[in-house]
């Protein structure tokens, strides 16, 4: 841990710090975000980070952690921690929505493993966060009316990114220090990058997404967004294990965090493709390049790699993405597609051109880009890009009433994030500073299969890079 000076984001350690000592409890934590998010409600314009909350279920889960820090038995180092899940996630008792107003009629009976993990380990679910429909964009814009359009905390005039939406804009906001995500083309990473937070996106299989509604089977990995590595590191240990009802994790190694905290980066190699990296903006360049270099400079050696055919394997996940959504989605296409938003159902329609010749010719593709991968990891450690070409675009008054629809942008907001969902290999995002507007801006690092370790080695000391963290424009201090 290094002192900083100025605002930092208040993480795990402190909420601990607080219960410790016997400053706060977390029954008095819970209290206070109760009435945050109160405020977060009445506010012009709403943050919409968290769309489900029931004050009752806050205070019970907190209370019942309050007597453990009194009775020295806590259950983990997330005991009293606040946390949220994107509504894709079934937590007991809020609608399993997934960001429809069709889905989710009754309230849910039973936690996705997830959630079970996180309950098991003492945390407060503090509800469910706000997310783009059916997770088919990545601004996080959606004007449905149980949701509403999630605000940037660093600016609430721009998107927070999605799909995983509310959950980023939560921990920004400081309403809790970790909140849970998926990823299938983004949507982890995309919303932690926007609105200046950490987003890990675990290997394909790490972390199980039973309970979570399948809308791809073969691109989506679940991960945490936290307010530092660290938390991110914690988050990832007690979550990251085989679960019996997600067989695609079933046989993965041991989850490690061998060597995370060594002292340097001496030994490592860093994999960059100049030609991939630069097709960014200006100012999300030069505060890569710098990043980048910072690395160097605690011992780590950039060595130069191509990643071949990569407009292929963009084009190639696309068409996994959504051929998959929209064979999930094909009976609710059918049914509610007038409830729908404009942009999901321009989306869908666009999936349903794929032939399953191109489903096939994309998953070759896919074994080909797999090999390419493991070659470039024999050679190096890791692959570093820009997490996003830009910072976070802003809202216009349309997108309020009718959505947003810009292919051209989701296309772009993705550059970075596809070969990740697209492999299964892992991907971490850490913000590294701030445009001239104020937008964060963040460096991604990807790595082999199961190797998340490495990433949060290299998250550690990508961290120490920002020379200041700049505070939300939109924070609530919940230990103050």
């Amino acid at each position: 841990d290094s002192p900083r000076n100025g605002f930092s984001f208040k993480g795990i350690k402190d909420y601990l710090e607080c219960y410790r000592s016997g400053k706060l409890t977390p029954s008095q934590v819970a209290k206070n975000i109760i009435a945050m998010l109160e405020d977060c409600d009445k506010s012009t314009p709403p943050l919409r980070a968290i769309v489900q909350w029931d004050q009752e279920q806050i205070m019970l889960m907190a209370e019942a952690s309050t007597t453990r820090y009194r009775n020295n038995c806590t259950l983990s180092y997330l005991d009293g921690i606040p946390v949220c899940l994107k509504e894709e996630f079934k937590v007991v008792p809020y609608h399993h929505r997934v960001g429809t107003v069709y889905l989710g009629t009754q309230p849910e009976t039973e936690d996705a493993t997830v959630a079970k993990k996180l309950r098991e380990a003492g945390a407060i679910i503090i509800g469910v966060s706000n997310m783009h429909e059916l997770g088919t964009g990545t601004t996080g814009c959606n004007p449905n009316r149980y949701h509403k359009i999630p605000r940037n905390p660093y600016n609430p005039n721009h998107f927070t990114g999605g799909s995983s939406s509310g959950s980023a804009a939560a921990v920004a906001a400081g309403l809790c220090p970790v909140a849970i995500g998926t990823d299938g083309g983004g949507s982890v990473r995309i919303p932690a990058s926007f609105c200046g937070v950490v987003g890990l996106k675990g290997t394909f299989g790490r972390i199980s997404c039973h309970g979570c509604l399948p809308l791809s089977y073969s691109t989506v990995s679940v991960g945490p967004i936290c307010t530092s590595v660290a938390d991110a590191a914690i988050v990832y240990s007690i979550l990251a294990e085989p679960d019996l009802l997600y067989p695609y994790g079933l046989k993965q190694p041991k989850a490690t965090l061998s060597d995370m905290c060594a002292p340097d980066l001496k030994g490592l190699k860093l994999g960059v493709d100049w030609t991939f990296f630069k097709a960014c903006d200006a100012e999300v360049l030069s505060a890569c390049e710098k990043a980048v270099k910072h690395l160097q400079s605690l011992g780590a050696s950039v060595v130069e790699v191509s990643l071949p055919e990569m407009e292929e394997a963009r084009v190639a996940h696309v068409i996994c993405i959504l051929s998959e959504m929209r064979d999930f989605l094909q009976p609710d296409f059918n049914k509610h597609f007038d409830e729908m938003n404009l942009e999901t159902r321009a989306s869908l329609a666009l999936a349903s051109q794929f032939t399953a010749l191109d489903f096939i010719k994309a998953n070759r593709q896919r074994t080909r880009t797999m090999r390419f991968l493991q070659e470039i990891f024999s050679t190096v450690n890791c692959i570093l890009t820009p997490a996003i070409p830009c910072t976070a675009p802003r809202i216009c008054e349309s997108d309020l009433l009718t959505g947003s629809s810009d292919m051209s942008f989701t296309v772009r907001s993705m550059r970075f994030m596809q070969l990740g969902n697209f492999t299964g290999i892992p991907g971490l995002v850490v913000p590294i500073g701030y445009s001239t507007a104020g937008l964060p801006i963040s460096l991604q690092v990807m790595a082999k299969w199961w190797d998340e370790a490495v990433l949060l080695r290299i998250g550690l000391k990508l961290e120490q890079f920002r020379d200041q963290t700049k505070k939300p424009s939109i924070y609530y201090d919940i230990l103050a």
